[in-house]
């Protein structure tokens, strides 16, 4: 494991074995951790975490299964959309706009040669797009939390 620092916040990510190193888009943001697991087995496991923390499950969208509806083929590919109006309603007071990222969101998905990634948005990087305070990370450094969690 690796600590990423994030001003007074540290975010702790599982990391790939084989690299060392969490895969970080700077680009946009993103943070790709790899799962040890299938698809569903981590969307499970992520299910689960969210239930004995108490965080709502506001929806479990199956993107490859939908694409199967219509004749279309893609790898596995979930996303869980998650929150606590606990958590989220002083971001939104703080910084309105984040509410347009709001409730949290992880993707898990299979890549073309067949390795499970856990995906989410960073919470530097939602802090710096909505220009939220420092101390209101916590508040949205869960993503990370069960996607390390959930892939080893």
């Amino acid at each position: 494991m690796k600590i990423w620092p994030l001003g007074a916040l540290l975010v702790v990510l599982a990391l790939p074995a084989a690299t060392g190193v969490a895969e970080m888009n700077n680009k946009n943001g993103i943070v790709d951790v790899p799962s040890h697991y299938s698809v569903d087995e981590t969307v499970d496991r992520i299910k689960a975490i969210l239930q004995s923390k108490d965080i709502t499950l506001f929806a479990l969208i199956d993107h490859s299964g939908e694409a199967a509806k219509v004749g279309m083929k893609m790898p596995p590919t979930k996303l869980l959309i998650f929150g606590n109006p606990k958590a989220g309603t002083p971001l939104m007071l703080a910084a309105p706009s984040i509410a347009i990222d709001l409730p949290l969101k992880i993707l898990v998905w299979q890549d073309a040669q067949g390795k499970v990634w856990i995906s989410y948005n960073s919470p530097q990087y939602l802090k710096e797009r909505h220009g939220l305070p420092e101390s209101l990370l916590p508040n949205i450094a869960v993503a990370g939390t069960l996607a390390a969690k959930a892939g080893e």
